[in-house]
């Protein structure tokens, strides 16, 4: 069966074009028998208004392996964000973790033993875009799931990168605060 993957975490942007198009999703991954599935079954029966959790599917009767259940950070409100984040966004997420196991990264050997939490991000402003380009949000959602899933199963950034590295990276939002743009 391979090495056993009791939880692994990742994080990781992909920017669209626009600023409403872009994906930060945050993932844990690991075997079902583990603190994993224990999470994942315990957020699919423990619904919050406006923070449903549902599995990512590529269509109604057609769940991914390995299980997924995506959860937002936003809480949703309105029907319109409503309809892109269980459609399209929730396709893209569902193709990226297929496309995760086509590449390798997960263990074809492991769909059925594996979970992962998908704690997935769509900008609010999404609902204002009058011309929404559901083929680009689609193609930045499904390129950050194998992003995330690739990072979170390699360690990445590694804690050799990350103390190299500590002072040359700026937080985006910090950096805005200390140039009073926040």
């Amino acid at each position: 069966m391979g090495e056993r993957i009791l939880l692994k975490t990742g994080e990781a942007l992909v920017e669209g074009s626009e600023d409403y198009l872009c994906a930060e999703p945050e993932v844990v991954i690991g075997e079902l028998e583990g603190p994993v599935g224990h999470a994942l079954a315990n957020l699919v029966g423990d619904q919050v208004k406006g923070h449903s959790r549902v599995f990512a599917i590529l269509n109604s009767d057609v769940q991914v392996r390995p299980a997924t259940v995506m959860v937002s950070k936003v809480t949703v409100k309105d029907a319109r964000y409503t309809n892109i984040l269980m459609g399209t966004v929730q396709a893209a997420i569902a193709n990226g973790v297929l496309d995760a196991v086509r590449a390798g990264v997960i263990p074809r050997e492991k769909v059925n033993d594996l979970g992962i939490i998908y704690s997935v991000w769509l900008d609010p402003s999404v609902v204002k875009a009058g011309e929404l380009d559901h083929g680009e949000l689609f193609r930045v959602h499904r390129e950050a799931t194998l992003k995330v899933i690739r990072k979170a199963l390699a360690d990445e950034p590694t804690i050799d990168w990350l103390l190299e590295n500590q002072d040359k990276v700026e937080h985006y939002y910090h950096k805005l605060g200390l140039e009073g743009d926040l």
